[in-house]
């Protein structure tokens, strides 16, 4: 079980997305749609965040995503349907997910990012080493 931070600013994405993490067992710790309800949902001891890379306040994924995991320490998923506009990578994040996915994709990339699989799902894409350093 783990406890997860959806980002994401559609919100039947992203109630969609809670429903299957709670399927799945995990605690949704909230879901933010900016930047800043992010930031302050990061101070509630999240293992995981899902991140879109477009959000309410525009294209802020990506330098909120490398925020919390240098500032809380979180494993960062990003979900995109253009996982392309993220490049290599982004410094201190994972990889990215491919939108739409479905819940065994997700299942499968937070077992990756947590240890749990030593294989990525196949929407997955993990950033190169020298981006997320």
């Amino acid at each position: 079980m783990q406890r997860v931070l959806i980002v994401e600013d559609e919100i039947f994405v992203a109630l969609e997305l809670e429903s299957i993490l709670e399927e799945l067992g995990h605690v949704v710790v909230g879901i933010a749609a900016d930047t800043r309800k992010a930031i302050e949902l990061a101070a509630l001891s999240v293992d995981v965040a899902l991140v879109d890379y477009n959000l309410r306040d525009g294209a802020t994924g990506a330098a909120l995503g490398q925020r919390l995991a240098r500032e809380f320490g979180i494993k960062v998923i990003f979900q995109t349907a253009n996982p392309t506009s993220l490049g290599k990578g982004v410094p201190g994040t994972i990889g990215v997910l491919s939108k739409p996915h479905d819940a065994d994709q997700v299942e499968n990339a937070i077992d990756f990012v947590t240890g749990r699989s030593p294989s990525a799902p196949r929407a997955f894409v993990v950033f190169s080493r020298d981006a997320s350093a």
